[in-house]
């Protein structure tokens, strides 16, 4: 007899997906001016960026095999319980380095929830349904990245850095009890055993399938453009454009804007044209933002309006793809969708967390090695989609040969 896997509520999978990008994205305004609050440096303050992002990219490495081995249920409320402790224990930092820590332990736990529902989705659907309810899920998730800066400024703006960390610690209580009491088991298909080398084997398993590497990348380098963009465009509005931590947050809402409504486009056509033509499409339109953005660095003095505007094409062609380019990954081998959504977070984040600390180093008076890096991430996600391209002609073609020699 079968067992029916219970399809969970999506308000309760964008829940636990917001807790990670919420405490992203939240923080981002106070960073300038924890510079001044700690007494540091905004290389220092950039390592509660960058390493929460090396936090979350780790986080999902012992996420993806733990929730194949043991459920995909038990995993993501131990994390989420993780994710309200550690904000806390943030909140209460009396130096740059126990905040720093506090964030490193809020990302492993915030990851739970980013990592587990691309499992949990796979789990109950199909491949390019799973590429569709994913888009859905992502167009809701992002209202987390839309109002969070521009929540985040205001808090700090009105009652300092602490009240983030307060609203941080209260969203994902209420997300944890949710999913306590709403999100149930779909992972019915269990691996045997869960240790180093398992999980080691895994990986090794699906790094060495091209076409796990060539959407896992695309997926990778399309979110590398997002995170150069986190990682130095509050410095760049407020040190070079001369704006403020408000301004930040109400005209990021632009890329989420874009985002969401990429995101509604590969739900509503995912299902009639296919993975690999939706990832496409995204990449088709993230290249026209970055030509953009290149044109308001060379051809105008730089400003809100060239910054953001070009930024939410490009994050509206990411949210064309990436669904796709998530299912498609996850569906290479389903007795591994777990390891293969944690692998492929990993790639994610630790590619954005290595933009970031280079970002940190390099940017000065000018938005020049930001855009350059955008560019080079879009330029790289449209070379591993082809090798996906290349790697099914390949296999198709020496199918073919087979049946030849055969007759």
């Amino acid at each position: 007899m079968s067992l029916v896997r219970p399809v969970p509520p999506t308000a309760i999978l964008v829940a636990v997906t917001m807790t990670g990008p919420l405490a992203l994205n939240i923080f981002l305004p106070s960073m300038p001016h924890m510079v001044r609050v700690f007494d540091t440096d905004y290389a220092t303050i950039q390592l509660t960026l960058t390493l929460y992002l090396a936090g979350v990219a780790v986080g999902q490495l012992i996420y993806g095999p733990l929730s194949d081995k043991y459920g995909r249920r038990p995993v993501l409320l131990a994390g989420l319980a993780l994710y309200v402790v550690s904000s806390v224990v943030a909140l209460i930092a009396p130096s740059v380095e126990f905040l720093i820590l506090g964030r490193v332990v809020q990302a492993v736990g915030g990851c739970a929830g980013m990592v587990l529902t691309r499992a949990i989705v796979r789990d109950v659907h199909g491949r390019d349904r799973a590429a569709s309810v994913l888009a859905y899920i992502v167009m809701a998730m992002a209202v987390a990245p839309a109002v969070s800066p521009a929540i985040g400024g205001y808090l700090d703006a009105w009652f300092g850095w602490h009240a983030t960390f307060i609203a941080i610690a209260v969203f994902g209580a209420v997300v944890l009890a949710g999913a306590w009491r709403w999100l149930h088991e779909t992972n019915f298909q269990r691996i045997e055993s869960v240790n180093l080398g398992g999980m080691l084997q895994a990986y090794g398993r699906l790094l060495r399938q091209p076409v796990y590497m060539g959407y896992a990348l695309s997926v990778a380098f399309s979110t590398g453009a997002f995170f150069a963009f986190i990682g130095g465009a509050p410095y760049v509005v407020i040190e070079v454009i001369h704006g403020t931590p408000q301004d930040y947050g109400i005209y990021f809402i632009l890329v989420s804007i874009g985002y969401m409504s990429g995101s509604f486009i590969a739900g509503r056509l995912t299902m009639r044209y296919g993975v690999d033509r939706m990832i496409a499409i995204g990449i088709a339109i993230s290249s026209a933002g970055v030509l953009a953005l290149i044109a308001g660095l060379i051809f105008q003095p730089f400003s809100l309006v060239a910054l953001f505007g070009p930024m939410g094409v490009i994050a509206m062609g990411n949210g064309t793809s990436q669904p796709s380019g998530v299912s498609g990954a996850v569906s290479v081998d389903p007795t591994l969708a777990g390891s293969a959504s944690g692998l492929l977070g990993f790639l994610q984040m630790a590619l954005g967390g290595l933009l970031t600390l280079i970002l940190g180093h390099v940017l000065s008076d000018s938005a020049g090695p930001l855009v350059f890096m955008m560019t080079a991430c879009t330029v790289l996600g449209l070379a591993a989609f082809l090798m996906v391209r290349r790697s099914r002609l390949r296999a198709a073609r020496a199918t073919l040969s087979e049946v030849r020699s055969g007759d």
